[in-house]
Parts: C-alpha cells; structure tokens; sequence
C-alpha cells in the first residue's frame, strides 16, 4: 500500500466522521421524540449535510494544478473507489433507479445490468490505460493518441465538445434532482431549491476542484449508503420480518404476486379501467376527425369560459378553465401529437395491471420481444456510456499507480454493489405496500405524505389520487405516482420517524451534489485546460489555468441550473441520453486508441462526428419531446438507446477512413505501447 501512514490517517479521519454522523441522527431521533418540530429537523439535516460539504471544500481549497485537476495523483484505491461510487450513484441511482424498477418491474433491471456491467469493461479497457497516460483530461488523452497531419487540436476540440453536451446533459438531471429534495425538506419553491443546492455544489467544487470533490465525495458516500438501507431493513422487517432486504426479496415477491392477482380480480379496478378505456376512445374519435375537431374544441372552449365569466362563476373555476383553454393545442399539428400522448396513456391505464416480476411483458409475440430488444440494447448502451463517461474516467488519474487504477474499479464496484442488489428488494418492498395499505383506503382517510408529495409541484404533481368512480375509496388505477419520488417517499410510506425522511433526503442531495461536484469539474476543466490552455494560451500560468477553470465552473453551473428549472424531463430519461451519447461519441474512439495502432487522426475525427451525428439524429427522429415520433423507430428501438446505433457507425467509420489513410507515425506507435505496459 503506497503512502501506508496517509492511508490510515484517512481510515481514522473517516471512521470518527461515521460515528459522529450516527450520533447525530440518534441525537434528532430524540428531539422528534421529544416533540421537535419536524420542520427544523428537515433544516437541521439539509443545512448540517450542506456545511459539512462545503467544510470539506474550504479545508481542500487549493490553486495548485495538479491537486486541482486529479487530487495530486495520490488517492489510495479504497478512497477512489468510495469517490467514484458516490460520483456514480447519481440521482438517478438514489432517487430515480428504484422509482423506474417500482414503474417497469423486470424491465427496470436493465438499468442495473447495464451500469454495473460498464464497469467491468471501465476494468477491462480503459482505467488502467488511462492512468498509465498521467494526463488530466479525457481529451488530453484523445489529442495525444490522435496526433497527426492536422493540428491535434481538431480531435480535442471535438472531445471538448463531446465531453461538454454529455456531461451537461447529465448534470441537468443531477440538479433537477437537488431542486426536489431542497423544495420537498425546505418548503421553498422549486426553482429556488435549485439555486440553493447549488450553493453547496459550488462551494465544494469551486475551491479545491478534484482534491475537495474526492473528499467530499468519501464523505457523502457514507451519508448515501446509510441513508439507502435504513428505511428498506424497516420495510423489510415490517412485511417479511427478515432484517436483510436481499434475503426478504423473494419472499416480498411472492407476496406482491399474490396481491396484483388480487387486484385484477377487483370490479372496482374493472370499473376504473373501463373509464380509461373510454378515454381513450373518445381521444381516438377526435384523432379521426382533425382538423373539425381541434376548431369545434377551441370554440367550445373559448365560449366555456365566456359563460363562466358572464354567469359570476367563482375565480377558481374561472381561472381553471382560462388554464385549460391556455394548455389546449395550438394548431391541429400540435393537437395529433398530444392527443395521440393522451390516447396512448389512457390506454395505458386501462391495461390490467403487470406482474411484476413478468419479462418482456407484451399481448402479443411481436410486443415482447420489442421489450426484449429494448431492453438488451439499453444495457450495451449503459454499459457502453458507463465506459465513456467522462467525469467516472477522469477519477483513475487520482490513483497513484496502474495497480491502484485496477484495484480502484474492483473498490467502485463493491461500493456501488452495496447499494445495487439492494435496490430491487426496495421497489417490490414499497410496491408491496402501497398496493396492501394505499389501495382500499378510504379517500377521507389518505396519508398525510400524498398531500405533501403532490403539493411540491402543483402545476405537474409528483403524487395524484383522483377518485374516478366516485366510490369514495382508493383504487390501484385512480393512482398516479412519479417514480423520482419512490425513494424520498418511501419512509413516510412505511410510517417510519420524520428523522429518517430527513435522512434520505440527506442521502439523496448527497447522491445528486458528489455526481453534479464532479460533472461541472469535468465541463470547467475541459473547457480551461483543453481548450484555453492547449489551444488558446499555452503560456497561461498555472494560477490563471486554475482561474479560469473556476470562472467558467461558475458559468457552466448557473446554465445548467437554469436548466434544470425548466424541468426539461424525468431523470432517467435525461440520464438515458447522456449515456448514448457518451457511447456513441467516445467509446469507440477511446478502445481503439488502446487496441488498434493503426486508428489514426482522420478516423478517430469521422468516428466522433459520425458517431454523434447518428445518435443525435435517431433521437430527434424519435423523442416526442424533441419533436420526433415513434413512427420513426428502427426495429422500434426506444430513443433512450440510441446509442446502439452511433457506437457501431463510430466504429464502422473510424476503421474505414484510417484503412483509407496514412497509418499513425512512430511516436503514436510509442505511446499506445507505453500506455499498454504494465
């Protein structure tokens, strides 16, 4: 073990941090016991968490290059490992992983695979490779191995740019989840949240770049894997008395089974679900007949709310009906797609409901195994992107040698194991429960955190209960519940302290703040080392170097924080097209230039341009949110995986111009040989 007395000052440091934290959370348990009010303790755990973050940040503050780029190169594996966990378990692992296997049963399983699996191949193809190399950036790497008869500046520019759309994309997700835990725990608006976790995310990230980030991220990981198994034991105990959650899987499976069979069998579901149904009919009649239909609803629409007007009908009811005139489809174009949205969902919740440990499910051969084939190509694609991602790749220049690089994947890979294979026992435990004690509630009886849920966003609620057959008792299908929000809910779901709320929203800002630190330091760097330093002023002293990476840090976070308060989409989804787009413009770049000498500059510029242009293209064919339409699938791929298109024409594109070109001089000959030497 390399530096063995940092080591262990580091294992003492961190041990008294944990048993500081438990005493902590033992000693918020007793206030609330004694009568504290629930409000302050919320404060108490964001405004606590966010101090300490931000100590940690003040305490690495640092303008030294090396220490800010890749934390002095001195990281011991173990501590890497617990950085790059927490780097990873993103909101999307924390908040919106166990939300998307609730929603998608066995289909949500490929999340798992797909990011557990990227890390094997991180293993296997690139971690090592890269800190071998000993330079900062990703497209430090890519300029250097990709020299040739251009300036090796055009390859960098063009890794700058890929580094900086997928690393943005990502870290919009990363923010809008701090906007729903800091509204949620504070009370304050959504946008402001925003804003206000991005105090915190500065503070860390804009003092001590990566040496603050790796040590604060040992930090949150902590809070993360703590706040994560609490409240899932509780819920294991309390529906199989089995104190571990992975054991009591099988058995909480079992028992969901058996309910959603139950629920199929209810007439009053049957009830529900017919009402969708003609919904869903009514929308199809309408499609049948634009563009009649879109003028004849405009018209009843505008006198609608004439009548309301003219008769003294109360402000609410005016203002409701002037909110729905406004929300009505501006043209006929607009009112296809969005009825065509709404057929779809109504019909959707018309379905019986799914089992949840069913595969692939579908009516027909053919449905299934378009699930099917979704489902693998958003595995290669996770795994793919996994291996691409810029900010996960940077970390192994932190490890000391090519050893402590290897060994660092196998410690990122148990970290985020501990959090992983519980997971999936989390979903079935809360689905278990909303579908026992939620469902057959009484509407005048429903508990207080559907309320809560459903006031933090009013315009789109994350929580929506509507009694549609008017029975005056809660169905299955009258429940609309946002996935993001099954973790963060998940202790006032099993009744748990409000402490342990406060706990997993700390765990959560914790997830999203390590992964957003590490995200802007990638864009900032990329930016100011590679662009304005290599390309612009290779003059720049190490101080104005380190300046302008902390500006532009500045910039890059007040966008994408902006961005993120024009809640541009769930978190999986946005996450979902930062993967493919890493894979697609990255990846196959990147093993190539370990394991094909003969890739050179021209090829390695067509695969990135080619590879993204494909990516970027499928995606605004077929994302209904950019203006595509699923019409225009191929092999009705899902656009979340388009990546399984632009890796192969990265590939593809790469080996045919550099077979067309020059082959790479000796000295790039040199470097792939030093860089694959133990």
């Amino acid at each position: 073990m390399p530096n063995k007395p940092f080591f262990r000052r580091l294992i003492r440091y961190y041990s008294w941090y944990t048993v500081g934290f438990i005493v902590f959370l033992i000693s918020l348990s007793i206030l609330e016991k004694e009568g504290f009010p629930r409000a302050w303790i919320g404060y108490m755990f964001m405004f606590s968490t966010i101090v300490l973050y931000a100590g940690i940040g003040v305490l690495s503050r640092t303008s030294d290059v090396s220490e800010y780029y890749v934390a002095g190169r001195r990281v011991p594996a173990m501590f890497n490992g617990m950085a790059t966990a927490a780097d990873w378990m993103s909101a999307a692992s924390f908040i919106s992983l166990a939300g998307g296997l609730y929603v998608l049963g066995f289909d949500g399983l490929a999340y798992i695979l797909g990011w557990t699996g990227g890390y094997c191949l991180v293993a296997l193809l690139i971690a090592p490779f890269i800190n071998k190399f000993g330079q900062y950036t990703i497209p430090d790497f890519l300029a250097a191995r990709y020299a040739g008869s251009y300036s090796g500046n055009i390859v960098r520019v063009l890794a700058v740019i890929a580094t900086v759309m997928v690393s943005f994309t990502y870290v919009v997700a990363q923010i809008y989840g701090v906007g729903l835990i800091t509204s949620r725990f504070t009370g304050v608006d959504f946008s402001v949240g925003i804003f206000l976790g991005l105090a915190s995310i500065l503070v860390c990230s804009f003092l001590g770049g990566m040496r603050a980030i790796t040590w604060t991220q040992v930090a949150q990981y902590i809070i993360i894997i703590i706040a994560y198994m609490i409240p899932v034991i509780w819920l294991s105990v309390k529906h199989t008395n089995v104190p571990v959650p992975q054991l009591a899987y099988g058995s909480a499976l079992s028992k969901l089974s058996e309910r959603e069979k139950e629920l199929n069998a209810d007439p009053m579901e049957q009830q529900v679900r017919d009402i969708f149904q003609r919904r869903a009919e009514k929308y199809d009649d309408m499609l049948k007949n634009l563009p009649k239909s879109w003028e004849e609803g405009l018209v009843d629409m505008q006198h609608h709310v004439e009548d309301l007007k003219r008769s003294n009908a109360s402000l609410i009811e005016i203002k409701a009906a002037s909110r729905m005139l406004a929300a009505y489809p501006k043209d006929p174009i607009e009112a296809d797609r969005k009825w065509r949205e709404a057929k779809a969902q109504n019909l959707a919740r018309a379905e019986p409901v799914v089992a949840h440990e069913t595969p692939f499910p579908g009516k027909t051969k053919e449905a299934s195994d378009t699930k099917r084939n979704n489902f693998l190509a958003l595995v290669l694609c996770l795994m793919m992107g996994t291996a691409a991602l810029p900010h996960i790749l940077v970390r192994f220049y932190t490890t000391p040698s090519v050893p402590q690089a290897r060994r660092s994947v196998f410690w990122t890979l148990f970290f985020i194991m501990l959090l992983y294979i519980t997971v999936p026992a989390l979903a079935v435990l809360v689905k278990y429960d909303i579908y026992s004690s939620l469902v057959g509630t009484p509407f005048s009886k429903l508990p207080s955190w559907v309320s809560y849920w459903a006031s933090v966003d009013k315009i789109n609620p994350l929580v929506s209960i509507t009694d549609l057959n008017r029975d005056g008792i809660v169905q299955l299908a009258e429940i609309v519940m946002d996935g993001d929000i099954v973790v963060l809910a998940t202790p006032e779901i099993a009744g748990l302290p409000y402490v342990i709320s406060g706990l997993v929203a700390a765990g959560g800002l914790a997830a999203a703040l390590s992964t957003a630190d590490g995200l802007l330091l990638t864009i900032s760097n990329a930016l100011s080392h590679d662009i304005y330093y290599k390309t612009v002023d290779p003059m720049a002293s190490t101080q104005k170097r380190v300046t302008i990476s902390k500006l532009l840090l500045l910039v890059v976070a007040l966008v994408a924080a902006y961005a993120a308060s024009l809640k541009p989409g769930d978190i999986l989804s946005m996450v979902g097209a930062a993967f493919s787009l890493a894979a697609s413009t990255l990846f196959p770049a990147l093993v190539l230039g370990v394991f094909w000498k003969r890739a050179n500059q021209q090829g390695a510029i067509a695969g990135i341009l080619i590879g993204f242009a494909v990516c970027v293209f499928y995606m605004l064919r077929t994302y209904p949110a950019l203006g595509g339409s699923s019409l225009n699938q191929w092999f009705s791929i899902a656009p979340i995986s388009a990546g399984v298109f632009g890796v192969p024409a990265g590939f593809i594109s790469i080996a045919l111009v550099s077979l067309l070109t020059s082959a790479p001089d000796r000295g790039t000959d040199a470097l792939v040989e030093h860089i694959r030497t133990p």
